[in-house]
């Protein structure tokens, strides 16, 4: 006979009260969501057969104190307290007897494979040369590699238990902290919890996987953490090293996912560090990066605070920092931008003092549009891609630099040098041809009307007018050089670099930085040359021509600094010369970073 007890049956005391007859078993039905007191009946199955064997006992039980006995028992069982206690329990004590994982016996299986066929090769039987090829075997080989890969890593982290009171509850988890390195993990307050905010890529939480975003910690090392702030976390953490044990309420809505985000490369279009950022979540876990830094960005779960490597810096640096977000950056810089604004256009006037209350408000700034409307100036990141030029279409080279920079006469002198290699685009003009003039050669001669179309239709990188003749380069020459195999050579002012940038040409820019020296001054180490001269005082002292150098220099690397590959101090043409043609030789054998839309 079956006896079905509901939950509302349980604890209306059927088994609190009475004793139940001979040959009736206890089945819990499914009520409320499957849950009795909170905790799912599938949880309960050894709590259930607990139960079963109990009432089986007392009806056995002749004297009314054993049944007693057995009905406190029946009625400490149903407690949920003591359920939650008991599963917790029986989950821990499973855990801690599993096995741990099986460890290598050694991390030089490759070193074994070369001396057992060192040792083969002097015997000469058949089964010797047979287990020689195999030992020499690429996938043997590539196995034993992969074995001593792993072999090599230490195991960082431990999971005690999963304590499962309905889908999610509380969760026991062991991480080691180990070689100084944080656990790269950041967290925030909800009222009086502590939330896991991000899980940092790299980190030993992260490759646990077993910390995610939205967990509650509750306690660490047994040390509670409820109503504690960020910085007292941070502060109990900081003191404790080796085996470090989580009491967590997972999140529900988090789900694992067993793919790792696809990875983003950029360009960062400016300067960043963390220790000056106040509003960085951990500045220890902030990346400093310079302008024209290539990052990797690995995460944007955050749109405001992205996850990132510096290029080349990967394997040095496992854990990953956190950087400003795209919109977060450009929104925090056209607030400042806006502020500035407004800053200089009210410079020297006291007029809070002078204005009424309704005009001082109309001169108050609208934070949404002004914040829109410098947005778009604001540099930040260009997505990039690495791309490694054609033998047969080389990338067309642009020297870009002030008047006195000398970047033509270094342009000149490597036409001179390997005229069969470098050459320049043909440009075109709306004068007659002299009679020594071919065109083609010297120029190509078109009319006005066609010169204008042209340029109408966006085809020339640069134009302008002399003596009432129009001249200009078109793209169409310099694609003529680049179908031809050889390198075309361009000097260009800075404005025309959008045009070229903007077209499928592909260009390799190096800007020519000049030396900003003088008799009175002698230069400066290269690195800080520029930035010194300005911030040091100098500044006015100079020369007037050595001034206006400056002053052009800091204003072309501010305006088109972003669009540079490279960048050369012309001290000694030679030198200069011999920079010039590394950095070119380095496009036929190492591929480049560029914006991802020149290779999609």
């Amino acid at each position: 006979m079956l006896l079905k007890l509901n939950s509302s049956d349980l604890q209306s005391s059927p088994l609190h009260s009475r004793i139940v007859p001979c040959g009736l078993k206890v089945e819990f039905t499914q009520c409320f969501g499957g849950k009795y007191n909170g905790i799912p009946y599938k949880s309960l199955k050894e709590l259930g057969d607990l139960l079963d064997s109990l009432l089986r006992l007392q009806l056995r039980l002749t004297d009314a104190e054993s049944q007693q006995d057995v009905e406190l028992l029946l009625e400490l069982l149903l407690q949920s307290d003591f359920q939650q206690a008991f599963i917790m329990h029986r989950s821990v004590a499973q855990s801690m007897r599993r096995l741990c994982p099986p460890f290598p016996l050694t991390a030089n299986a490759q070193q074994l494979r070369d001396e057992v066929e060192s040792v083969l090769q002097s015997s000469k039987h058949t089964e010797a040369t047979e287990l020689t090829g195999l030992l020499m075997s690429p996938r043997l080989q590539a196995l034993m590699e992969a074995h001593d890969c792993i072999a090599e890593q230490k195991l960082d982290f431990e999971t005690i238990e999963s304590v499962d009171q309905d889908e999610k509850t509380t969760k026991l988890v062991s991480l080691e902290k180990t070689r100084d390195m944080p656990l790269g993990v950041t967290v925030r307050n909800e009222d009086d919890r502590v939330i896991v905010s991000r899980v940092v890529s790299g980190g030993t939480a992260e490759k646990s996987n077993l910390l995610s975003e939205g967990d509650e910690i509750l306690e660490i090392n047994s040390v509670s953490v409820r109503g504690k702030s960020v910085n007292d976390v941070h502060n109990i953490l900081s003191c404790m090293h080796g085996s470090l044990t989580f009491l967590l309420i997972p999140n529900s809505q988090n789900k694992i996912s067993l793919h790792r985000p696809t990875v983003m490369h950029v360009k960062a279009n400016f300067s960043y560090d963390p220790s000056d950022d106040p509003y960085v979540p951990c500045r220890e876990l902030g990346l400093s990066f310079q302008k024209g830094d290539i990052l990797h960005v690995t995460s944007q779960d955050d749109p405001n605070w992205w996850q990132a490597y510096k290029d080349g810096h990967e394997d040095q640096k496992p854990l990953a920092g956190l950087i400003p977000g795209k919109s977060f950056q450009q929104h925090r810089e056209a607030m400042k931008k806006t502020i500035t604004d407004r800053n200089q256009e009210f410079k020297g006037k006291l007029w809070c003092a002078k204005k009424s209350k309704k005009q001082r408000n109309k001169l108050l700034f609208n934070p949404s549009k002004n914040i829109e409307h410098h947005s778009e100036d604001i540099l930040t990141y260009e997505e990039v891609a690495l791309y490694h030029q054609s033998p047969n279409r080389k990338r067309p080279i642009a020297l870009i630099g002030p008047p006195n920079s000398g970047h033509d006469e270094l342009r000149q002198r490597l036409l001179s040098l390997q005229p069969d290699r470098f050459t320049g685009a043909v440009p075109h003009t709306t004068r007659n041809p002299r009679t020594h003039e071919v065109n083609g050669r010297e120029y190509n001669f078109v009319s006005r009307q066609s010169f204008q179309s042209d340029l109408a239709a966006g085809k020339f990188i640069e134009s302008g007018e002399f003596e009432q003749n129009l001249y200009g380069t078109n793209m169409d020459s310099v694609r003529q050089v680049v179908n031809s195999g050889k390198i075309c050579l361009l000097c260009l002012q800075p404005r025309s670099l959008r045009v070229l940038c903007s077209s499928d040409l592909k260009p390799y820019i190096i800007f020519i930085r000049p030396s900003p020296s003088s008799p009175s001054h002698p230069p400066l180490p290269p690195q800080e040359r520029f930035s010194t001269l300005l911030t040091r005082g100098v500044k006015k002292h100079m020369p007037e021509d050595v001034r206006e150098t400056v002053e052009k220099v800091r204003e072309m690397e501010h305006s088109y600094g972003h669009l540079f590959d490279a960048i050369i101090t012309n001290i000694e043409q030679e030198k200069s010369v011999s920079e010039l043609l590394s950095l070119i030789d380095k496009l036929d054998i190492e591929p480049q970073w560029v914006p991802s839309a020149w290779v999609s």
